[in-house]
């Protein structure tokens, strides 16, 4: 068989895409969006916050060792963990209702991968120029004194972005300006010097070697939202409508009516998945708006209008072909059922964390009988049960706790390791006491049936209280 006549592979060779330099609305929206998500990123963790001294002082902070989370002023503990499943849910109906309004423009504008990836972009083409020059660069099959010097400037700078991305991923679980001195002086824990390792190389891999093939081939979120949207969706399109037949096309024969697009493949040349989308909606598609921008300069300099590329739904093109002004978009993409509802339940969702948070207490007590055995009967009769009650002290110092009973008014209590009804647990800690609940000789009922009663845990300095309801069990004797 000639080489003319072998079948194609089965994988095509991925084409490098090297997007092109654009201005724009959408593109400077870009840059201030990835300004700030950056400065956030990096910055956060050396935001100091004074909670006292026994308590770490950086704002945010992910401190596993103690099992606690600090976000400025709210300290959130392990069994408070439905705050942070709050935020995961709120997180994930505000992504369902961006969606369903506006496509994927998370993807766009506010994902790690794309951030990102237009910082790495931005770095190359500071260095080695724009599409045209960097396209050269990569045609180039001789290595040159030039080509080796521009890559080694490239993978350099991509390292070092990489590394203070990962550096800054650890500053968020242990002082930050604590472990940036254990790093440089080679004593930090191994496992922060491995994070960052990781961090560094998959940084690399998928924001600068990788790029779109990520979005395209291993998230799964472009093959989630169709669900999400529907044909009053505004996303990035072509109005085909209005822009074909194209100039140049063979389907433009003498006399005939010329489309506004020129084929000048302004809006390919900048997409940074390399698609175009002229072509209709496309899985590859991260409506990023850039192809916009770039249509919107060629309209202005051929005198045309623009938004021959622009957000649009699928249901706007039988509206505008009537002849229409372009639809509102509050009134029939933004207020619609479905964004009402995600808005109401995301609305919903983050009231309730405020209230949980406004609501929750300073202490807090769990409390777990010991069945083993269930109750122990005295030399002089009196029927004793054994609890253990975890006390925890959210202050910032040490607090006495008074523990008393309610219910049956013969039952009293007895706290292990003390004559008092008092215990001090220490500041930001949580302190088990073993307590003996006492019924004297024949108060509690013949048939065994076990007797309901409260346990009560007073702060003594400044009266908050919290309860717990569990049972007494034993029988007369």
């Amino acid at each position: 068989m000639s080489t003319t006549d072998q079948e194609p592979g089965l994988y095509a060779a991925r084409e490098p895409i090297f997007p092109k330099r654009v201005k724009g609305k959408f593109r400077n929206l870009k840059w201030y969006l990835m300004a700030v998500m950056l400065g956030i990123y990096y910055l956060t963790p050396w935001i100091r916050w004074d909670r006292g001294p026994s308590l770490p002082d950086q704002a945010v902070l992910l401190d596993l060792g103690n099992r606690r989370f600090f976000f400025f002023m709210i300290e959130i503990w392990p069994h408070e963990f439905y705050f942070v499943a709050g935020l995961l849910v709120m997180a994930g109906l505000g992504l369902f209702l961006f969606t369903s309004a506006l496509g994927r423009v998370w993807c766009g504008y506010a994902c790690p991968q794309t951030v990102w990836t237009d910082l790495f972009i931005l770095v190359e083409r500071w260095i080695e120029g724009d599409r045209n020059a960097r396209l050269r660069l990569h045609r180039q099959k001789k290595w040159d004194l030039r080509k080796f010097r521009l890559r080694m400037i490239k993978y350099l700078s991509w390292i070092l972005i990489a590394l203070a991305t990962g550096g800054a991923w650890v500053f968020y679980f242990t002082d930050a300006p604590t472990l940036m001195v254990d790093l440089f002086k080679g004593t930090a824990h191994p496992i922060a010097y491995t994070t960052i390792a990781v961090m560094t190389f998959t940084t690399v891999f998928f924001g600068a070697i990788a790029r779109e093939q990520i979005c395209i081939y291993a998230c799964p979120w472009p093959r989630i939202q169709a669900a999400m949207m529907d044909e009053d969706t505004l996303t990035v399109g072509y109005r085909d409508w209005r822009g074909e037949p194209r100039k140049g096309s063979q389907e433009v024969r003498d006399g005939e009516t010329q489309g506004d697009c020129i084929n000048c493949m302004a809006c390919v040349n900048v997409c940074p998945v390399g698609i175009d989308i002229r072509d209709g909606q496309q899985l590859e598609c991260i409506t990023c708006a850039l192809c916009i921008d770039a249509c919107d300069e060629i309209m202005d300099k051929i005198g045309k209008p623009r938004g021959l590329i622009d957000y649009l739904a699928v249901g706007d093109e039988a509206w505008e072909t009537a002849g229409n002004a372009p639809r509102s978009i509050w009134k029939h993409h933004f207020l619609r059922p479905r964004t009402i509802l995600y808005t109401t339940l995301w609305s919903l969702v983050g009231v309730l964390l405020v209230v949980a948070l406004f609501l929750r207490t300073d202490i807090d007590m769990t409390v777990a009988p010991v069945r083993n055995p269930t109750f122990v009967t005295l030399s002089d009769g009196t029927i004793r049960n054994t609890y253990e009650i975890r006390l925890r002290n959210k202050h910032g110092e040490d607090r006495p706790f008074r523990i008393s009973v309610k219910g049956d008014p013969t039952l009293r209590i007895d706290l292990e390791g003390t004559p008092y009804e008092t215990v001090t647990v220490p500041a930001d800690t949580m302190k088990l006491q073993r307590v003996y609940v006492l019924a004297p000789k024949g108060s509690l009922p013949a048939n065994g049936e076990a007797t309901d009663f409260r346990f009560w845990v007073e702060d003594a300095l400044n009266g908050d209280r919290v309860y717990k309801d569990t049972v007494f069990n034993g029988k007369a004797n």
